[in-house]
């Protein structure tokens, strides 16, 4: 199943992405796609919704595409989390996942702009899997049980200012949690349909030129390790969005390194998790 949401920005509306890639009006019947839908057996009243009601009032294909879910409690990512990123970063391969987190408000839609903050000169790009939590976990015991605590997987673009991250001191949320800095979708793909995450391809270009080729194989620490990783030190819950890193190709490792500015366009995908696509502007 392919949830979606839709709508101008602070009115979203919940639904979802049909086999013919229609978009469909779910929200006579839900509210929204946020932390008590899921923790309440959602995706099991939508299909019981959809069994009777199969096709429901196509959206207009004028309306914004919104991120997939609604705004989460917790937006967690994973650093460093492909070897190749963390050597053109020149920083060691770590031990133990790097957790650091962004303002849940960074979560916008897909198509909407990367905005470069005030003063900016290093807003950066990273293709990234997102993944996101259907029921609140806490103390998983093993990463086998970490799969039944996962709804589904998204594409994420992890903006970052480098200079506001790395140069202006303290921990990394600076540099991440600036508006707009989490483009997400433009689905949210159920897992059940998601054959091996661990073999997806990531890509992203900026003006057209490819920066970031990946794949998901090639994560240090697996998708289900992150979770019972992470669970071991908080509580997980329904609705929370998971960044787990990205490969190589940031514009900060470019031999100079190379940054957005306004009017550059960014292109990225997820293999099955379709694309995303920002101009960026200047705040």
């Amino acid at each position: 199943m392919k949830l979606i949401r839709f709508g101008a920005p602070g009115a979203e509306r919940p639904g979802i992405l049909d086999e013919h890639g229609t978009r469909r009006d779910l929200s006579s019947r839900f509210r929204d796609w946020d932390r008590s839908f899921f923790n309440e057996g959602g995706l099991e009243r939508i299909k019981e919704y959809l069994s009777i009601n199969p096709r429901p009032t196509a959206v207009s294909e004028n309306e914004r595409w919104a991120a997939p879910i609604a705004r989460p409690g917790k937006v967690i990512c994973i650093g460093l989390n492909y070897s190749d990123h963390a050597k053109e970063s020149n920083m060691a391969i770590p031990q133990e996942p790097i957790v650091f987190q962004k303002g849940s408000n960074t979560v916008v839609g897909p198509y909407d702009p990367i905005v470069i903050p005030r003063g900016s000169e290093k807003t950066d790009w990273e293709v990234e899997l997102g993944v996101v939590i259907g029921k609140n976990a806490r103390y998983l015991q093993n990463t086998d049980e970490a799969k039944e605590y996962i709804l589904g997987y998204c594409v994420v673009n992890d903006v970052s200012e480098r200079a506001f991250q790395l140069e202006r001191g303290g921990q990394w949320t600076k540099g991440k949690s600036c508006d707009n800095f989490s483009p997400t979708g433009p689905w949210l793909l159920t897992a059940d349909e998601v054959t091996d995450v661990h073999n997806l391809q990531l890509k992203l270009l900026v003006n057209g030129r490819t920066m970031q080729e990946g794949s998901t194989k090639n994560l240090i620490f697996d998708v289900y390790y992150i979770i019972h990783y992470l669970s071991q030190f908080m509580t997980l819950e329904a609705g929370d969005l998971i960044l787990t890193g990205t490969p190589a190709g940031v514009g900060l490792g470019m031999k100079p390194p190379v940054y957005l500015k306004s009017g550059d366009v960014v292109e990225l995908s997820v293999e099955g998790l379709g694309e995303q696509k920002q101009v960026c502007e200047q705040a």
